[in-house]
């Protein structure tokens, strides 16, 4: 899919928006060199210079893209569809493997885009805080599942569930198994094993 075809996605309702979306369809498509103002304006079919008026550095583009990129990925993960424990570890574990399995089979150029704005972020540390502010939305609601769920260490729990996820989904959309993509059934079992190691049961 070119970056002009994938640049308005359904929820771009402003400019502001639709630069973010465009940006982060050329950074799954083209990587972090691909993306320039000219070639947003270009993509987003954007009188030339339209980029730079809301954002008018490379660094304020990409602030832009972080920002943009955890509202979009926050739609498809869902955390609030994970504050319901009356289910127990099971509840948790489909409810996880419903949100990785979405990100595995719907939004993997957002998937893509993240990698290329994680690694910008080791090399500007501007954009490192920006990317880490916007992470605790994702991390710290989880921190909290885990300590609802009883566990006896929430915190390194909950990176180790991240950290599973993630390289899961490295491996599936970049990785050795990037043709693959697990059934939300084995993402499921996954979970199960780890939440019930975690957990004592």
């Amino acid at each position: 899919m070119t970056a002009e075809r994938s640049a308005r996605p359904a929820g771009a309702s402003t400019r502001a928006e639709l630069i973010a979306d465009t940006a982060i369809a050329l950074l799954a498509e083209r990587g972090m060199r691909g993306l320039t103002h000219r070639a947003v304006d270009e993509a987003a079919g954007l009188p030339p210079g339209s980029t730079s008026n809301h954002a008018r550095t490379r660094a304020a583009l990409l602030e832009l893209a972080v920002r943009r990129h955890a509202v979009r990925e926050a739609r498809v993960l869902t955390p609030q569809e994970m504050t319901g424990l009356a289910g127990g570890p099971e509840a948790l574990a489909d409810a996880l493997a419903l949100a990785l399995h979405r990100s595995l089979t719907g939004h993997r150029d957002l998937v893509v885009a993240r990698y290329e704005l994680a690694l910008e972020a080791t090399r500007r540390p501007e954009l490192r805080k920006i990317y880490d502010e916007e992470g605790r939305a994702f991390r710290e609601p989880l921190v909290a599942l885990m300590t609802a769920a009883g566990s006896t260490d929430p915190q390194r729990h909950a990176l180790s569930l991240l950290a599973w996820c993630e390289g899961l989904m490295f491996s599936c959309v970049a990785g050795s198994f990037h043709a693959e993509v697990p059934e939300r059934g084995e993402l499921r079992a996954g979970f199960a094993e780890l939440l019930g190691g975690m957990l004592g049961r």
